[in-house]
């Protein structure tokens, strides 16, 4: 059924409907109906075909002009902005006794990209959404969750290296630490053991202790969440980055993942 190649944009919904609906636990303010969200979800619909329509409307118009391409791209933006208040405005004219519309044949690759934009559009609308009824304070927390869940189900994310970031493992009786790796406050250096267990890490101690002066630098430079690291780990992705940061400089996290939010959901 032509329905089914619909399932992952109906799968993302579901995936941030039952995401705010957990939002109670962090504030019992938070609280969303299913109606409500079948209205968001109704309207990020309606945006996706007003702007595939302005689009063809846009192609149409423009078959037998040459030249336009700088122009054409100023305008897409300002067609996408107009795209949802242009759908009303149809539906409006449109009279109750008027033949239903043109329904176009889409190949694969043009149903690929409706869906794609219907994910992404379902996504927005709905983050937007939960958003504007959060606290200030909680608003990153809700973007994290979010990309973290989304990239968890899409398998760009290990599950159990999201939830070693949230409980922050500490080893019970963790290794001695090393006159030269005495920068580290001796209260994280349970969690710097702690880290070993996830395999990118599994030699951290190691590392650290054959390079203390580059780990030091790291440890002291103003900005550790985006500066050089060392030698031994200078190939880590930035999730990585953040788990070794909540490890030993957990003042910087947020700072990380707000970097890790915009460099994955823009």
């Amino acid at each position: 059924m032509s329905s089914e190649f619909y399932r992952p944009a109906a799968s993302r919904g579901a995936l941030v409907f039952f995401m705010m609906n957990g939002l109670h636990k962090i504030h019992s303010f938070y609280k969303f109906s299913l109606d409500s969200f079948v209205i968001v979800v109704k309207r990020a619909i309606d945006i996706v075909a007003a702007t595939d329509r302005a689009k063809a409307k846009a192609a149409a118009g423009g078959d037998g002009e040459g030249g336009g391409d700088g122009a054409a791209e100023g305008e897409e933006g300002a067609a996408e902005g107009e795209a949802a208040e242009e759908a009303k405005a149809d539906d409006a004219a449109a009279g109750d006794d008027e033949a239903p519309a043109e329904i176009v044949e889409m190949t694969p690759k043009t149903l690929a990209k409706r869906v794609d934009d219907l994910t992404e559009s379902i996504t927005y609308q709905a983050f937007n959404y939960t958003r504007r009824g959060t606290f200030e304070q909680h608003k990153l927390t809700l973007s994290t969750m979010l990309t973290f869940k989304i990239l968890s189900r899409n398998g760009r994310l290990n599950q159990g290296e999201i939830d070693h970031l949230v409980k922050k493992e500490i080893a019970l009786e963790p290794p001695h630490q090393q006159e030269s790796l005495k920068f580290i406050p001796e209260a994280f250096w349970g969690a710097v053991k702690g880290l070993e267990n996830i395999k990118v890490f599994e030699h951290l101690i190691n590392n650290m202790e054959s390079e203390p002066h580059l780990f030091k630098k790291w440890y002291g430079d103003e900005k550790p969440e985006q500066c050089d690291l060392p030698k031994t780990i200078k190939d880590i992705c930035l999730f990585h980055r953040i788990l070794l940061l909540r490890a030993v400089i957990p003042d910087r996290l947020s700072n990380a993942l707000t970097d890790y939010v915009a460099e994955e959901m823009g």
